[in-house]
């Protein structure tokens, strides 16, 4: 059976996919939506949730460029707040976006972002020296994201 949406969802529906990132090597660096993720109609999910789903995408594109004495870190502007490498990002439906992990000095931090205030500075910042392999959280998310995604798709098919 067809779903019935509005105009304002069915805009929203074929805009999710698109995306650009055009830069000085002339190449697209756009994060793309993955089939399972773009499906899921836009009422389905909170802002929260979607933008949740997009940073972990940018995340593991960004850990994409790393090499094996790098991973990664989130800086914070306007303050001494200094860099956090991130273990961990979490969302509370409808508006809130969460980060959390290690700052420089080795110190718990979680930051808790409302989506209207979500601004994101990624950096490489160099592996903890007991730590032999660097943790790729981006790619972990993104498996995770991608398998409940699929979980999701089978419960919806058998209801």
């Amino acid at each position: 059976m067809d779903d019935i949406a509005t105009s304002a969802e069915a805009m929203e529906a074929e805009a999710i996919p698109r995306c650009a990132d055009l830069r000085a090597d002339g190449r697209d660096h756009a994060v793309r939506v993955p089939d399972a993720l773009a499906k899921r109609r836009p009422s389905d999910r909170s802002p929260a949730e979607w933008a949740y789903q997009r940073v972990i995408l940018y995340l593991k594109a960004f850990e994409e460029t790393l090499d094996d004495s790098q991973v990664i870190a989130m800086a914070f502007a306007g303050g001494p707040a200094g860099v956090l490498r991130i273990q961990g990002v979490g969302f509370h439906a409808p508006d809130l976006v969460t980060f959390s992990g290690m700052d420089e000095a080795g110190q718990m931090a979680q930051v808790i972002q409302h989506v209207s205030q979500l601004s994101l500075l990624l950096r490489a910042m160099k592996k903890p020296a007991d730590q032999p392999v660097p943790e790729r959280i981006g790619f972990r998310l993104a498996r995770a994201l991608e398998e409940a995604e699929d979980a999701r798709g089978n419960a919806d098919a058998a209801s």
